[in-house]
């Protein structure tokens, strides 16, 4: 720390002797960064402009909130996998020795999966706005009121639709859209029909909308954003979505859906559908832009894997919507009998999160701690552990923790405990 005045070649020598493996110039920059703060009057440490630079920003964390696709900690949690080193095989054709294509690495899974031919690009803003663009560019698309909806950060189809050149066309009122008003709106400027699938919100009561096989009856193709993602049916344990394979069934003509949602793979936004809707997206310019790479598409392939394979505890966000409260609540008991601190064992509810399942929730068991000082301890730790507060109490939810953190886990809540 410098609290006062001092030549940069001074702070230099300490710092040389504290980083002898770094270079001149970053120490330098740092003793300089130093120095200017304190003329500004405030005390500079440049050990912190050095471990802003040297050491990792992005950092793994202990999720004890029980929010599985949690937004702010990257949403579906990713299973163990090493990135592969070197080159691969990611566009070109080892049969032939020439270009390949990459989304050849995921075509089978769409084919077995969905009998449908797929696309992947970065995240589901970019398939919707990739499909709209190719498919009712300078044409006008039809939509319900119901489902102008607006998503995190900002994002509302109204402006991905505003940007891929299309003209919104609304029909119906915000609870109950008829078929007929599908029917009276067609005309021969229309080039779709969009379905939006409220994924962060519900409206209840009065309300009522055509089905996608009545809406496909219409004879202009239906594209829906289906935003969750959902490949397996997981009605048996409380999360009510609907199939990707149910929607292109019953007659739609191109779905898109999110890689890390449900599905349980990395950020990456999915296209499903006919072979020539598909192809035609594919040649659209904005595809290269919006393309995954290598690491997404080896990440994404793992999960597709284990999904057709039905190796589910392969895929970390399917492992934790199937633990059972009871299996939960054993894991908090065990963990309760080892802290040194006043503790209980609540019942209590798992969210699943992300902008999916909206006013679902699964039940849980959660460790209760009487002691809201130790939320700010845990979040500063090493490792970081986000936990929640609610009523007054540190709430401690196992669902989303592995159980190969649960000792770094009883670690740092002893930590936590002790500071206080």
């Amino acid at each position: 720390m410098i609290t006062e005045l001092t030549s940069v070649e001074a702070v230099l020598v300490k710092l040389r002797a504290l980083y002898p493996e770094l270079p001149h110039g970053l120490l330098k920059a740092a003793a300089q960064t130093a120095i200017a703060e304190v003329r500004q009057g405030r005390p500079a440490d440049p050990a912190v402009t050095i471990d802003s630079l040297t050491q990792p920003s992005l950092q793994p964390v202990i999720n004890a909130t029980g929010v599985i696709l949690h937004t702010n900690l990257g949403r579906a949690p990713l299973g163990a996998s090493t990135p592969i080193a070197g080159y691969s095989h990611l566009e070109y054709d080892l049969k032939t020795g020439r270009r390949g294509r990459r989304d050849h690495h995921l075509d089978r899974f769409f084919g077995y999966l969905l009998n449908a031919r797929g696309l992947a690009v970065n995240n589901n803003a970019a398939a919707t706005y990739l499909v709209l663009h190719e498919l009712a560019h300078g044409a006008e698309v039809i939509v319900s009121r119901g489902e102008l909806i607006e998503i995190g950060d900002g994002f509302r189809i109204p402006d991905i639709m505003r940007r891929a050149g299309c003209t919104l066309v609304e029909v119906g009122t915000t609870n109950r859209t008829r078929l007929d008003d599908y029917r009276a709106a067609i005309t021969d400027r229309t080039a779709l029909i969009l379905r939006v699938h409220p994924s962060n919100f519900h409206i209840t009561g009065f309300t009522g909308k055509p089905t996608l096989r009545e809406l496909c009856s219409l004879n202009v193709p239906v594209y829906e954003d289906l935003g969750s993602g959902c490949l397996v049916d997981l009605k048996a344990y409380g999360i009510d979505e609907p199939l990707v394979r149910d929607s292109l069934a019953a007659g739609v003509s191109v779905v898109t859906f999110s890689g890390d949602k449900l599905l349980g793979g990395p950020q990456a936004g999915l296209i499903a559908g006919e072979g020539p809707t598909i192809e035609r997206i594919r040649r659209n310019p904005m595809f290269r832009a919006l393309r995954i790479d290598k690491l997404v598409t080896q990440a994404l392939e793992n999960a597709l894997r284990a999904i057709v394979t039905e190796r589910w505890d392969d895929v970390p966000t399917l492992a934790m919507i199937r633990q059972t409260p009871e299996s939960i609540r054993d894991r908090a008991e065990r963990l309760r009998t080892q802290l040194d601190l006043a503790s209980t064992v609540i019942p209590g509810e798992s969210l699943v999160g992300g902008g999916s399942t909206p006013d679902q929730s699964l039940p849980t068991y959660l460790l209760a701690i009487p002691r809201l000082e130790m939320e700010r301890r845990l979040r500063e730790g090493k490792p970081p552990v986000i936990a929640r507060v609610e009523k007054g109490q540190l709430l401690i939810d196992l669902r989303t923790v592995f159980p190969h953190e649960e000792a770094a886990l009883l670690g740092a809540l002893h930590v936590a405990a002790l500071a206080g």
